[in-house]
């Protein structure tokens, strides 16, 4: 397998010219940091994934996890890399270094985690949960609670989950029927059963703490009358010391289409009578507690679309550059001809040009959410704080479905570019593409991320949110008029901004009108175009950046100066990528957005209208 697994110039791009993200480090929190280190902790972590976690990938799937007697077992190659994942302190690398973690900028870790994850995510899964879990007992947990817990999960000595799902409560978590009842001590006695928990059980850690979603006796009906719980695998004694085995065990894993070497169980709760858990934040409160861990989850899956796309690319060219197949064009009738490398033939070429689009413009918007994070963590002001969370808000459903369904895509193409190879075992795309389909699953269903951003996020603060967000677009439009050479393109993104903001509008309305039904069959449609003028504000953006480096090197901006200099310099090459990116998204994909917001204002009936006999079967 070749070692291809993400672009690390792109990373550097996006995060020292887009983003600039060394200013961070004037910052107190950040101030023991500074590119140098930067630089090494994402050597390190590339370091880590090629030479420990990559090789478990294929191997990990074929072995996949095991269940026998009621036991849960990973594949024995995850023991070692998960060690290394815990020595290394990877497992927390934005938390607080006296807890466990790294104390590193939320983009530093996300570009480490472009090698970890893209490496076996199934694999880095085990280590991430911890962390996440261990985020809400940070938060919303009792000091007594945060001894207890907090630095073992974040280390990654103990691991974590996020008990919601039930079999008649998916999406409608409020018809959850596991029940808690209130002992004399103060902790909680649970009954029920969950399903597909990921790491609900395994042998990688000592412990597993599980915070679950559950209804205390008495308690409204809904999703008002839930409450959060921490469970232990194994009860963690008044001293830290662990116990007896708790009452809840894995009675069963899921055979799926991909991530083998992920734990996915069907978990029962105090089958004997005896599960115990302890409260975490305030009764009824469960829900505004686990949406910290949901949100957070929910970018963190959009980041494994991105990077299961980014990968898929990244091998997709390098395959082609290698193998030959066929004549060039312009020489199909000399018989004496040679082969080429199939990137010379324009359909691939093509594929090639979508997939480098889409991972570019991705890596973007991600990092870009990435810093806002940061820049919070940065700012003193209240109201900068608040107009930045509400744009990741905004954001976030737009991120996890976005960028899973596009992540996918990328893998499809990326097996077409293989021919009968990629759909072969020999290759790793069809284990990507497999591996990748769960990411728009995850976490609520990509359709339920639309009816999220139609129904609750595009309303925020009676519109005032995503009308910042508009405005963050033509900051950056109005950026690219100052370069002629951008000036075209800019036009075609205002263009595409101000016919966002009328389809917006447009829907908005409707979704408060007795045609409501109608503006949510067009919410997954409405999310994708937020989406594609992502893409194209972040491909601005960075052509922004682009262009004055490369005609600093070339020394003119004539397409002829631009082409021999990117022959010869590795960076000319890089920065007319960037320009050349910009092109082609915003001159042949935005198109195709703009037609899609023409039907979106159309909002014909018939998906509504249609009966329910009219479908067939």
């Amino acid at each position: 397998m070749a070692q291809v697994l993400t672009d690390r110039r792109d990373i550097d791009f996006v995060l020292y010219e887009q983003f600039n993200v060394e200013e961070f480090t004037r910052h107190e929190k950040f101030q023991d940091f500074n590119k140098k280190t930067f630089d090494l902790i994402i050597k390190e972590a590339r370091n880590l994934a090629v030479k420990e976690i990559l090789p478990t990938y294929a191997e990990g799937d074929r072995e996949g996890v095991k269940f026998e007697g009621g036991r849960v077992s990973v594949p024995a190659c995850y023991h070692r890399p998960y060690k290394l994942l815990r020595e290394g302190e990877w497992t927390a690398m934005i938390a607080d270094p006296d807890l466990g973690g790294q104390g590193l900028p939320r983009c530093i870790a996300q570009a480490a985690s472009e090698y970890m994850v893209g490496a076996n995510y199934a694999l880095t899964l085990y280590g991430y949960l911890g962390h996440a879990a261990g985020e809400l007992v940070e938060y919303f947990g009792t000091n007594k609670q945060q001894a207890l817990f907090l630095k073992k999960m974040y280390t990654g000595q103990w691991s974590g989950t996020m008990q919601l799902t039930e079999p008649q409560a998916g999406t409608d978590v409020g018809a959850l029927t596991t029940s808690a009842v209130k002992n004399p001590d103060g902790t909680y006695s649970l009954t029920g059963n969950k399903i597909f928990i990921t790491a609900g059980d395994h042998d990688l850690t000592e412990n597993i703490i599980h915070p679950v979603l559950a209804r205390i006796e008495g308690s409204p009906q809904g999703t008002k009358g839930i409450s959060l719980f921490l469970v232990p695998k194994i009860w963690v004694n008044e001293d830290g010391s662990l116990g007896e085995p708790n009452d809840i065990v894995c009675t069963g894993i899921e055979e799926k289409m991909g991530i083998h070497g992920s734990a996915t169980c069907q978990m029962s709760l105090g089958s004997k009578g005896n599960c115990r858990g302890l409260l975490l934040g305030e009764e009824n409160k469960g829900m505004r507690v686990m949406f910290h861990m949901m949100n957070a989850a929910r970018l963190d899956v959009g980041f494994i679309g991105f990077i299961c796309g980014s990968a898929a690319y990244m091998y997709a060219l390098n395959y082609a550059k290698v193998r030959l197949q066929g004549k060039d064009l312009d020489k199909l009738t000399d018989p004496d001809a040679p082969q080429v490398s199939i990137i010379n033939h324009p359909d691939v070429r093509r594929m090639l040009m979508g997939m480098k689009t889409h991972t570019e413009g991705m890596r973007s918007l991600l990092y870009f959410v990435a810093g806002l994070f940061d820049r919070q963590t940065c700012a003193d002001d209240g109201k900068e704080k608040a107009y930045l969370q509400g744009l990741i808000d905004l954001l976030t459903p737009v991120v996890k479905a976005y960028c899973t369904d596009r992540g996918f895509d990328i893998c499809v193409e990326a097996m077409q570019v293989y021919g009968g190879y990629g759909y072969t075992r020999d290759y790793p795309i069809e284990q990507l593409l497999r591996d990748c389909k769960i990411a728009s699953i995850y976490e609520g269903t990509n359709g339920i991320q639309a009816m999220d951003l139609l129904g609750r996020k595009l309303g925020m603060q009676k519109g005032t949110v995503f009308m910042n967000f508009l405005q963050e677009v033509q900051n950056t439009v109005a950026n690219a008029k100052e370069i002629p050479i951008l000036l075209e393109l800019a036009g075609h993104v205002e263009d595409a901004v101000n016919q966002l903001g009328e389809v917006a509008l447009h829907l908005g309305k409707t979704a408060l009108s007795p045609e409501f039904k109608v503006a949510f069959a067009f919410a997954k449609p409405f999310l994708d175009v937020v989406g594609d003028v992502c893409m194209a504000w972040m491909h601005l953006w960075r052509a922004t950046v682009a262009v004055p480096q490369l005609e600093k090197l070339a020394g003119s901006l004539e397409p002829a100066a631009r082409s021999a200099k990117a022959v010869k310099n590795k960076e000319a090459a890089f920065y007319e990528g960037v320009l050349q990116s910009a092109k082609y998204y915003i001159n042949t994909i935005l198109p195709e957005t703009r037609g899609k917001m023409d039907a979106i204002k159309q909002s014909d009936a018939a998906t509504i209208e249609i009966p329910e006999a009219a479908f067939g079967g």
